[in-house]
């Protein structure tokens, strides 16, 4: 159904085929003429004294709030229907019939009105959120769940309701050698405001993972993109300060059972490995892109063992700055430490709910994981 077909056999069609596929919609229409039905009866069965009729406003005003304003005319109709087949039985007077149908008339009017209304603002909001979804997962793409010899599982949850992205990012490519390359970063901000430069990291992480020859010339590619674009991009007007990002980069070859990090300034991804968690927090940390100073030598590269077997666990601060009611931030360390998952998709579920059950309700902040495991070779 188009916007035009408005109020053809199309448009009733499609708003009750709508209503009766709710779980609420059959229930819209049924509760309206059960109370159109039970006001008409109890009126004509009422002293002459009393009326009753005119509560049969009540039905299309309930209608409305929960239906199209196709099935708010139907009922308004029946609701005059019986407003007229009540005053008929009980001889009700010229001049009081007359003013009871205006004004049920008009409610019934205003009520069809308010229900186009909310349908057609419902109706934009709806393409609204398809189309920004569509484009948050242009921005942020799923990675694959095998990616040379590695696995791997994510879990984002964003600070703002109805958003699918906000200041947390993350991103895998394919190298040359061959090798997998890995980003994991945190925009300064938070939320739907942050989608610009997360988009600035994103194109420059994928454009550079295939071009760089080492992980050092990629970082430096990502510095040079975020200084020239991010200012162009950022919330410059709700948020006067600095614009950085902290990112945590990884290569990690197909043949060598090693993976090289470079840290700039992101919190320090954990390492499991046999059962035992050790967070790789190095002395060598380079500054977050965008702050315009990097070493005269180059960011600094780690490198550590990374078997088949071995999981290593990325995440952004919203995780570890997650409070409990009583103000307690999330042991993310201690909690994976006693996880049993074999898995980087159990291993995220489990974190998952432990976390919400540890704050208490969703975080407040943008969350983001990426578990990377490394299989065996395939033979």
């Amino acid at each position: 159904m188009t916007r035009r077909d408005t109020w053809g056999v199309g448009g009733w069609r499609a708003e009750w085929g709508r209503l009766v596929t709710r779980p609420w919609g059959l229930v819209a229409l049924v509760v309206p003429l059960a109370i159109i039905a039970v006001i008409s009866l109890v009126d004509m069965m009422s002293s002459t004294a009393v009326h009753l009729g005119p509560l049969v406003a009540l039905a299309p005003a309930l209608t409305a709030a929960f239906a199209g304003p196709r099935t708010t005319a139907f009922v308004g109709l029946v609701a005059i229907g019986a407003q007229e087949l009540v005053d008929g039985y009980n001889g009700e007077n010229m001049t009081n019939h007359v003013a009871q149908f205006a004004a049920l008339a008009g409610l019934c009017a205003a009520m069809v009105a308010t229900s186009y209304v909310r349908e057609r603002r419902t109706w934009q909001l709806t393409r609204l959120r398809s189309v920004a979804d569509a484009a948050q997962r242009c921005i942020l793409r799923p990675p694959p769940n095998r990616i040379g010899p590695l696995r791997l599982g994510w879990l984002y949850l964003a600070a703002e309701d109805e958003a699918r992205i906000g200041g947390d990012l993350f991103a895998t490519a394919r190298g040359s050698d061959p090798c997998t390359r890995v980003i994991m970063g945190d925009v300064r901000g938070k939320g739907v405001a942050a989608i610009g430069e997360v988009s600035v990291v994103l194109g420059a992480f994928r454009e550079g993972a295939h071009r760089c020859p080492t992980l050092r010339d990629l970082v430096a590619a990502l510095e040079d993109s975020v200084r020239r674009e991010v200012e162009e991009v950022a919330d410059v007007e709700s948020d006067l300060g600095e614009h950085f990002i902290t990112a945590l980069m990884l290569e990690i070859p197909d043949r060598n059972p090693s993976a090289d990090l470079i840290n700039c300034g992101h919190p320090p991804p954990l390492l499991i490995h046999e059962g035992h968690v050790r967070t790789l927090d190095f002395d060598h940390a380079s500054p977050p892109l965008g702050t315009g100073w990097q070493p005269v030598t180059g960011p600094h590269s780690d490198s550590i063992a990374f078997g088949p077997g071995d999981i290593l666990l990325l995440y952004t601060d919203g995780v570890i700055e997650a409070r409990s009611p009583s103000g307690e931030f999330y042991p993310l360390a201690q909690r994976v430490d006693s996880f049993s998952g074999s898995t980087p998709d159990a291993l995220l579920r489990k974190i998952q709910g432990d976390l919400i059950s540890h704050a208490g309700q969703e975080p407040a902040d943008d969350v983001a994981l990426l578990a990377i495991q490394r299989v065996p070779a395939r033979k």
